[in-house]
């Protein structure tokens, strides 16, 4: 079994003259919540795999907190760009033949609308939206990466920020 698990980025700064959208970081609340969440996240899965982020500083920053709450080392953390450059299905059919088998679980970091679309499409009931800092887990019942197919994964859990 595989298991993909998407991770939103926390809220991030809003957009300004002279900050590029590829720079904008973590909001102060957004890395309390991020640390949160990634605690939360902790407790629930026992395999988090391989991380990859997109490259955008917000979706690194989200995925460094979630790496030092899970005891990981930074430096083993994946940077796949197309998480910030493509949406959809593409970014994943492009990513899954670069992940080695050896690997049953990857945890992406990265941005909507693609991080709610994705998921919608690989599970068999649907997914709902991903709100910032949200993380979903799907799980398909295959050996390789290559053989996920959309409309076959389970849902089996979805983790939203409290209110």
């Amino acid at each position: 079994m595989k298991k993909v698990i998407f991770v939103r980025h926390g809220r991030a700064e809003e957009l300004s003259h002279g900050l590029s959208d590829f720079e904008r970081s973590l909001t102060t609340k957004g890395k309390i919540v991020s640390k949160q969440m990634a605690a939360r996240f902790k407790e629930k899965e026992k395999d988090t795999g391989l991380f990859i982020s997109s490259p955008a500083f917000r979706a690194l920053e989200t995925a460094l907190i979630f790496a030092e709450v899970a005891g990981l080392n930074p430096d083993n953390l994946m940077l796949y760009s197309d998480i910030y450059t493509k949406s959809g299905l593409k970014v994943l059919i492009g990513l899954l033949p670069k992940i080695d088998d050896k690997y049953n679980t990857i945890t992406l970091f990265g941005h909507n609308p693609s991080f709610t679309e994705i998921p919608d499409k690989l599970c068999t009931e649907g997914c709902e939206f991903l709100t910032k800092t949200s993380v979903v887990c799907l799980s398909f019942p295959v050996d390789k990466w290559t053989d996920i197919k959309v409309d076959t994964g389970k849902q089996e859990y979805f983790l939203k920020p409290e209110k």
